[in-house]
């Protein structure tokens, strides 16, 4: 599903924010552990939110255009509060004192941040192997790699855990060759099965 899919449907009352967030954690908490994407999950954030945007969409209130959209966060972007480790060790225990910008923007559009996915350890390399806490794994071929260094993003993605996932570059040149988008950018990714 789209982000544009997924927005019409929520505003349509097809399914709440509600029932989509629960969906998708039983799906990462049965699925997730074989593939590795998350480091870090945020349902208490995630639901808060989630009952908020029902509770807008119900009163007939008007959203942004993103309002409810499930993301994923690279771990090396800035969440106020929650741990920020750049899939390092040294890391591990940091806790984020502000928002980065890219958060602050999309705070105010009302997205569901889902929680934060794996990458090489401070985004350098390009398969998402060389995390310092996990490897990833290709959900289509777990014998496969997702690319990198975006990989964990790119897997929550592919695995339809999330409608997005706001990375650097929006995903690396290199991931491209990994990945392929549809509708908008980058709503949905599926990987070829292409070392």
């Amino acid at each position: 599903m789209t982000i544009s899919e997924f927005s019409k449907g929520l505003r349509n009352k097809e399914f709440s924010a509600s029932e989509a967030i629960k969906k998708l954690y039983q799906k990462i908490k049965s699925e997730d552990p074989a593939i590795g994407a998350f480091l870090t999950l945020l349902p208490d954030l995630a639901i808060v939110q989630a009952q908020k945007i029902d509770s807008a969409i119900a009163k007939g209130d008007n959203l942004p255009p993103l309002a409810g959209v499930p993301l994923a966060i690279k771990d090396i972007i800035l969440i106020e509060g929650q741990t920020c480790t750049a899939a390092s060790k040294i890391l591990e225990h940091y806790t984020a004192s502000y928002d980065a910008t890219v958060i602050k923007k999309l705070k105010d559009q009302e997205v569901i941040f889902v929680g934060k996915t794996n990458l090489d350890e401070f985004a350098m390399g390009s398969s998402t192997e060389n995390s310092a806490l996990q490897t990833t794994r290709n959900p289509h071929d777990l014998e496969r790699v997702p690319g990198g260094s975006s990989g964990g993003s790119a897997a929550a993605v592919a695995a339809g855990w999330a409608r997005s996932a706001p990375t650097r570059a929006a995903l690396s040149a290199n991931q491209r060759h990994f990945v392929e988008w549809s509708d908008l950018s980058p709503p949905t990714a599926r990987f070829h099965a292409t070392a």
